[in-house]
């Protein structure tokens, strides 16, 4: 794995960043302008975090179905609440100074909710959130039976975030899911208005050709978000196909969890049938390339100076 200037090793505790003064929104606002399309890949933790950081990437992603499905075991389902997701997001951020893209479903409430939702999630030390057109008792955007919000309501909810964030360059992401209930022309114009309402960016969901994202990202004078998951309506376009759409964003939210949690079952599968996970031991990470991610030696370092200090002291 390889350290990069994006993506560099964990800071060791003597480690204090030039990063801290520039905020997490400009650093994702900055990610943007630099690499076209921008590459946003899915975290479900801080380690993975990490792990993001050590490939290169710019930018990450913290899904509420990642943190339904891996914090709490439970389905994508509008079961998990604007806390458990600031925590998700407040360790990965502790952890990394790459900017963090927060799926804030549908703000968790009313205006005053979006607003403290907003607000909530700056002090994680996320880079920006996105909130959906969907009703309160969302689906996932690539199931059937999604209903929709009146677009002025959903307008309602970029400007309640828009107007609660301390820091203008927080990123207010609006996501329509119009595309699968009422069709292209609609979503394009319903980003349009929450364009008009004050989201920075759209993340248009469930799309199925380049030339509907190709009309998007005409239609719409901001960065539009393409949502590559895997298994979903969305093929798995490349990002040259898409940047040659004119898409701003590609999306991977979950895929290292689905590998993680396969690999994680033949694990599992291997010690119980047969009573050792010998067989399993090439398919893991080391304990040195565990240390060397979490810059292990240098935490101990400063630990023995610690004590060692103490000690020449004496009583």
């Amino acid at each position: 794995m390889r350290d990069t200037v994006q993506g560099k090793r964990r800071p060791s505790p003597m480690y204090h960043s030039h990063m801290a003064s520039i905020s997490p929104g400009r650093r994702l606002r900055d990610a943007v302008d630099a690499e076209r399309p921008l590459q946003v890949v899915g975290t479900i933790n801080a380690y993975s975090a990490l792990l993001a950081g050590r490939c290169g990437f710019r930018a990450l992603y913290l899904s509420g179905a990642g943190v339904a499905n891996a914090s709490f075991g439970l389905p994508d389902l509008g079961i998990t609440s604007l806390n458990d997701v600031a925590e998700d997001a407040r360790r990965i951020c502790a952890a990394t100074e790459l900017p963090l893209l927060v799926d804030a479903d549908t703000g968790f409430g009313a205006a005053f909710s979006i607003a403290r939702t907003t607000r909530e999630l700056i002090r994680a030390g996320a880079a920006g959130m996105h909130l959906e057109d969907q009703v309160q008792a969302k689906r996932c955007g690539h199931r059937p039976g999604k209903e929709l919000v009146p677009a002025a309501e959903m307008a309602d909810r970029v400007r309640a975030a828009v107007d609660a964030r301390a820091d203008d360059a927080f990123v207010v992401m609006a996501r329509t899911d119009a595309h699968a209930v009422e069709g292209q022309r609609a979503a394009i114009d319903r980003a349009a208005a929450y364009v008009e309402a004050g989201a920075d960016m759209i993340f248009a969901e469930a799309l199925a050709t380049l030339d509907e994202f190709r009309e998007f990202t005409k239609a719409l004078t901001v960065p539009v978000l393409a949502n590559i998951t895997e298994f979903g309506k969305t093929p798995l376009f490349t990002t040259t196909e898409l940047g040659g759409a004119g898409v701003r964003l590609v999306l991977y939210p979950l895929s290292a969890f689905r590998a993680m949690s396969r690999a994680a079952l033949g694990v599992y599968g291997a010690i119980r049938r047969e009573g050792t996970q010998k067989s399993a031991v090439d398919a893991m990470q080391t304990r040195s390339e565990l240390y060397d991610v979490l810059d292990y030696h240098a935490y101990e370092q400063k630990l023995d100076e610690l004590f060692s200090r103490g000690r020449e002291r004496g009583p």
